[in-house]
């Protein structure tokens, strides 16, 4: 049956993945070989293994194909782009052939790494300055970068709001899009905007990977974004929406602090592929 006969009620899978952690989490991942499309690592955690632990890797990726999310390219640094470290994270995605190299809309470094994301200004110049280093990195790559909209809690100087600056950089340098559905939550609380609105605004043709994960809701309208708990109810919505706006984009569930045993990791997984099959299955009748 082509394409174009299928019925329009089937469902349309969503491809949900785990990140990968040395440590309890890889045992339990290569112990049970769960039922997940992708792994997910940070190239630079895994740029200087070799021995067994390289092997380990890859017979996981016999199994799994992998998906990568880097922490240390500071496309919105204000110091000179690591080339160095660039063109050790080529060699690491050359070797490995992951299905995407993201990033994040941010930086994390000057003279020295900061050890946390901050956020770039909304200003026409902060925007000059970082399409051009993702210019140089995919020229260096020789492939299209995905940067990730992150969180952030202070307010930037800004001549623009974070929609109209992240929308101007895609269209501005090619790059795609990572939709981090509950930093665009943590955002919305924090700044006081529609959530909804906000991930109508992105090109759906321009998202291609999605990360959903928990936070910590400080006070009623401060929300941190802890990656250390269960995906709350109103991310759970967002999510599903989400999905009938840019339709089956391979989901990330992220889970960087107090992970759990990886059956409960499994059940939020299946949470997640609900959230595609009730938005895709709706959407296609």
């Amino acid at each position: 049956m082509s394409p174009q006969s299928a019925s329009p009620s089937v469902t349309q899978h969503v491809p949900v993945g785990i990140g990968l952690r040395r440590g309890p989490l890889m045992r339990e991942i290569e112990e049970q070989r769960p039922n997940v499309d992708f792994l997910e690592v940070a190239p630079e955690n895994w740029l200087r293994f070799g021995g067994p632990v390289k092997e380990r890797f890859k017979a996981l990726l016999e199994d799994y194909p992998l998906y990568t999310h880097g922490l240390s390219l500071s496309i919105g640094g204000p110091a000179e782009l690591d080339l160095d470290f660039v063109d050790a994270v080529g060699e690491f995605l050359d070797e490995y052939r992951p299905a995407l190299y993201s990033e994040h809309l941010s930086f994390c470094s000057d003279n020295a790494h900061l050890y946390d994301l901050m956020p770039i200004p909304f200003t026409e110049e902060a925007i000059d300055h970082v399409v051009a280093r993702i210019d140089t990195v995919q020229q260096r790559l020789g492939r299209r970068l995905v940067l990730e909209n992150v969180s952030y809690y202070s307010p930037v100087e800004s001549t623009m709001d974070e929609q109209r600056f992240i929308l101007t950089i895609l269209e501005r340098s090619g790059c795609d899009l990572l939709l981090d559905v509950n930093n665009v939550f943590v955002n919305s609380v924090n700044h006081g905007y529609d959530p909804y609105a906000f991930i109508d605004a992105m090109p759906a043709e321009r998202v291609r990977y999605l990360h959903v994960a928990g936070h910590h809701q400080v006070e009623d309208d401060l929300i941190i974004d802890s990656h250390g708990a269960p995906v709350s109810a109103p991310v759970w919505d967002l999510l599903e929406h989400t999905y009938r706006h840019v339709g089956p984009v391979p989901t990330l569930l992220e889970r960087d602090f107090d992970i759990p045993p990886l059956d409960e990791l499994m059940g939020e997984v299946a949470q997640i592929r609900r959230a595609g099959e009730r938005a895709l299955g709706s959407k296609a009748a």
